[in-house]
């Protein structure tokens, strides 16, 4: 059996071909599809089966287009209503490829229509090697169990638990588990970087599936849920209807300084994907910085929305296509166009420029030793991050909820802020910044340079 994991990093995203004896299928692609048909050329293989393991929240699946381009079938747990032609498959479902077998099970709990993949390959054996388990069972952690609109969270997670006792942890411990997202992923809280894992590591070190009853384990997945992204239900009601092709999207327009001042005063959102440090040292006034590196897609998704009239500021024309394509990966399309010939530009026209400081630990330190009070610090991280420890003074405003918890900021004192490792506090400042607080700072290296100094922290 030919078997290839595809990891989209600005995403925690894995999709999977496998191939025997000519034949292929796909799970869970992502929206821009070209890298499956290029892999299946080079292999000799035909794709003629996609199967999504659910409805994915956190991305676009490219499902219908692949499909489109291929004529294969797509495969959707029978739990789901769909518009587009589709099999709908139930426990003990098989396609059949050459010498390999993909058997089905439904694994409710994530979603109400999560199916996981055992694969059996015959040159192997006659017992399963692996099973893609989508989002029901990841490395370190399992599924969130919120995301549906019928059922409440404490009904998902007792489902969850059935899935994964009764169907999941029934397999050989050897058996390889290979889920659709990693460590980063809005779609877990404690995932582990690695990229696969077995059923008996899992069965020993996955802090939920350890014995429990199932009310203990309900209780554990729902006591504290992460905030759901407002975008996400958007996302999973497109996967359903099916996205359209990246091609039809219209080509982005470069626009002047003048018409990008014009589309920010009418309310679209400037959002510059350079790095922090780049858009510290200049930047279109009210412009929200989301940098390229890291959660990009998502971040975006999760403060912007899908629906905002969005102006792009990049590096160079390549970036901007980039930024376009990410976006465009979590449904983000009302791209109205990008500044063309970027800052320079923007300079060159006489625009004004608004600055960020980027600020190094030792130098807030100083400042918080000769009047604490004189500086608001404020941390952007989850209230997880928050528990294991922070800076004594600093105020605790996660960056999910932050525009709305600006309330008590004081304008006229100086703010600091800082996240992690500096990612998160680069957007925070922006939206700082674009509400109206003129000084603000960005601490360089976050929470983890400010330890590195040796440096107290409360808890």
């Amino acid at each position: 059996m030919y078997f290839q994991q595809f990891y989209l990093t600005c995403l925690s995203h894995a999709s999977y071909m496998l191939g025997s004896e000519g034949e292929a299928c796909v799970v869970d692609p992502q929206r821009d599809v070209s890298l499956y048909l290029d892999e299946a050329a080079k292999q000799g293989l035909k794709i003629k089966h996609i199967i999504e393991t659910h409805l994915h929240a956190d991305f676009v699946s490219g499902h219908i287009e692949l499909a489109e381009r291929t004529g294969a079938k797509i495969y959707l747990g029978a739990a789901v209503e769909s518009p587009f032609p589709h099999v709908a498959v139930h426990d003990g479902d098989e396609i059949r490829m050459g010498r390999a077998i993909l058997r089905f099970l439904e694994t409710p709990g994530h979603t109400v229509e999560s199916v996981s993949i055992v694969l059996i390959d015959l040159d192997r054996s006659d017992q399963p090697w692996a099973v893609l388990t989508g989002d029901t069972l990841f490395i370190g952690d399992v599924g969130r169990p919120d995301l549906s609109k019928d059922k409440t969270p404490q009904e998902l997670a007792a489902m969850l638990f059935d899935s994964l006792h009764g169907k999941l942890l029934k397999l050989g411990d050897d058996v390889e588990v290979y889920p659709a997202h990693g460590a980063g992923s809005l779609c877990g809280k404690q995932m582990r970087p690695e990229r696969q894992s077995t059923i008996g590591r899992e069965r020993a070190t996955n802090y939920a599936l350890q014995p429990r009853s199932k009310d203990e384990f309900v209780q554990l997945l729902t006591a504290e849920l992460p905030e759901r992204p407002g975008y996400f239900a958007a996302d999973a009601e497109l996967n359903r209807l099916g996205a359209h092709p990246l091609a039809e999207l219209q080509p982005l327009t470069g626009l002047s300084p003048a018409e990008v001042l014009e589309r920010r005063q009418s309310g679209d959102v400037v959002l510059d994907t350079r790095p922090a440090v780049q858009f510290g040292a200049g930047h279109v006034p009210g412009a929200v910085n989301i940098p390229l590196t890291g959660q990009y897609a998502s971040t975006a998704g999760a403060l912007l929305g899908l629906d905002r009239e969005i102006v792009l500021v990049a590096e160079d024309e390549g970036a901007v296509e980039e930024s376009r394509l990410r976006l465009a990966r979590v449904g983000i399309e009302n791209v109205a166009g990008f500044l063309k010939g970027g800052m320079p530009a923007w300079a060159a026209a006489g625009q004004p420029a608004a600055q960020i400081v980027q600020i190094p630990v030792d130098e807030l330190k100083r400042e918080l030793e000769a009047d604490a009070s004189s500086i608001q610090v404020v941390d952007v991280r989850n209230k997880s991050e928050w528990g294991g420890g922070h800076i004594a003074t600093a105020l605790h405003k996660p960056l999910a909820q932050l525009e709305s918890l600006l309330g008590d900021l004081d304008h006229t004192r100086p703010i600091v802020v800082h996240c992690k490792g500096g990612y998160r506090s680069a957007v925070a400042c922006s939206l700082i910044q674009r509400a109206g607080f003129d000084n603000v700072a960005n601490l360089i290296g976050g929470l983890d340079a400010w330890q590195s100094f040796g440096l107290p922290v409360a808890s």
